[in-house]
């Protein structure tokens, strides 16, 4: 019985890491806006796979406000809950609180249910740039990475790689500093995050998730990060949206590709 059980958990996990070594979408970071992303695009038909350097997805969402753990939305982000079929109570004019550990299950179960596949505990070290536009991702063990191990990486081919890592805005600082891109900011670099500024931190997150070059995507508050947007803290509402607009975005670049009929 012993190694029937092994057996399984290998020969699925081989086949689901085989099935998905060339994808449509990798999304680089499981917080809010990232797994937002993952379940739109899922739901569209895409294959997607979620690379999570920790070992629960989640992101910011599980500690709450200092490890209280409640988190806020705005009323007009409520739809992408229901979505999801996570719940809310009225709290003020136009604000909402939501259970942080509901919101974080939620939103993984969500993608998850939608067709998106998580590899927790795994680091995306680099990415793939060929003929000018990034073309995947490189990925090891988070424990080898952390420990500083001579382990040689794989790689992830996709269409299109959405950067979710957060305020490091880890894939953009890569494509900017190895791969030379000029990202489409201001500077044409990585601004940095500003200061907290709820409302104008909750604007920004959604204006500034976009294209930064050809095959890169940016989403919550790594979009901060890299356009000099403000911190907002445990307030959700611009991430799940941000998610939202990545996907709209991303499969909005996809059906162009592909000349859908009926497109502009």
């Amino acid at each position: 019985m012993e190694e029937k059980i092994s057996l399984a958990i290998v020969e699925r996990f081989f086949e689901k890491l085989r099935e998905h070594l060339a994808i449509d979408v990798a999304v680089v970071g499981a917080g809010p806006s990232g797994m937002v992303a993952a379940r739109d695009l899922a739901a569209a038909g895409k294959k997607v796979a979620v690379f999570e350097r920790k070992l629960a997805p989640g992101g910011g969402i599980w500690g709450g406000g200092m490890l209280f753990n409640e988190v806020v939305v705005q009323e007009d982000s409520l739809p992408i809950l229901e979505d999801f079929g996570i719940g809310s109570r009225l709290c003020g004019e136009g604000r909402y609180t939501v259970d942080a550990v509901e919101m974080a299950a939620g939103l993984v179960f969500g993608a998850c249910r939608a067709g998106a596949v998580f590899f927790n505990a795994v680091s995306v070290e680099d990415i793939v740039f060929k003929e000018d536009r990034v073309a995947g991702v490189v990925i090891n063990w988070s424990p080898v990475t952390r420990l500083e191990m001579h382990v040689d990486p794989l790689v992830v081919t996709s269409r299109a790689v959405l950067d979710g890592t957060g305020h490091p805005s880890e894939i953009a600082a890569l494509a900017s500093r190895k791969a030379g891109i000029a990202l489409a900011t201001g500077s044409g670099g990585i601004m940095g995050e500003r200061p907290m500024w709820v409302e104008r931190g909750e604007e920004s997150t959604v204006r500034d998730t976009k294209q930064l070059c050809p095959g890169l995507y940016v989403s919550g508050m790594a979009a901060n990060n890299v356009s000099g947007g403000f911190r907002m803290g445990p307030i959700f509402g611009g991430m799940l949206k941000s998610g939202r607009k990545a996907a709209a975005l991303i499969l909005e670049e996809f059906s162009a590709s592909e000349g859908v009929p009926g497109d502009d």
